[in-house]
């Protein structure tokens, strides 16, 4: 018997689903307000919502590139900067070794960590079995902006605090974001 490509959502998954407060329909008090051109990650849904972004995405690791693309999709999610997924048709992937680490997401579902061959460890993710609403995006790859170079046409994104999650900074993202002290998660 094969293991599912697609995850049915346990009963324990679907009270941490519910569990959240805050999922983007009121921003708190303690969120900055946006000036033009901005977005606040308290906008931002939960579930998290995809969208497609045009803008040229590039990932490097020293002369090296890793993966570049006018195809990504950002992830939104409530409290956090978006995360940008590449196909992995636009990725190096012979540049990328399976870790063996595995995490979970309550929303997209079990992920793979990637390693950079010759190079640093856990530069990556990607969802090797998802859940339903995250099943076009089997495969496509995720990279932590603190790890190797990741930019968003001419702008270095910066890694999201915390040093966990894979979400990227950019200049028009405002906060504060999870993995800032004082914020949960």
């Amino acid at each position: 018997m094969s293991t599912p490509l697609v995850l049915e959502p346990s009963r324990m998954v679907l009270q941490h689903r519910a569990s959240w407060e805050l999922r983007g329909q009121v921003r708190p008090a303690f969120a900055r307000e946006p000036g033009p051109g901005q977005e606040s990650v308290w906008d931002y849904p939960r579930p998290p919502r995809v969208e497609p972004d045009g803008r040229r995405v590039s990932v490097c690791s020293g002369t090296r590139r890793i993966g570049e693309t006018r195809r990504a999709i950002r992830v939104l999610e409530t409290a956090s900067p978006p995360t940008f997924y590449l196909p992995p048709e636009d990725v190096e992937t012979s540049l990328l070794v399976e870790s063996g680490r595995v995490t979970h997401c309550e929303w997209k579902g079990e992920a793979v960590d990637l390693d950079l061959r010759g190079g640093p460890p856990s530069v990556g993710w990607r969802y090797a079995r998802t859940y339903a609403e995250f099943a076009p995006y089997r495969n496509w790859v995720a990279f932590y902006p603190g790890r190797v170079e990741c930019f968003v046409d001419d702008e270095r994104v910066r890694p999201q605090p915390g040093g966990y999650y894979g979400g990227w900074m950019t200049d028009e993202i405002v906060g504060p974001v999870k993995g800032e002290p004082g914020i949960g998660g």
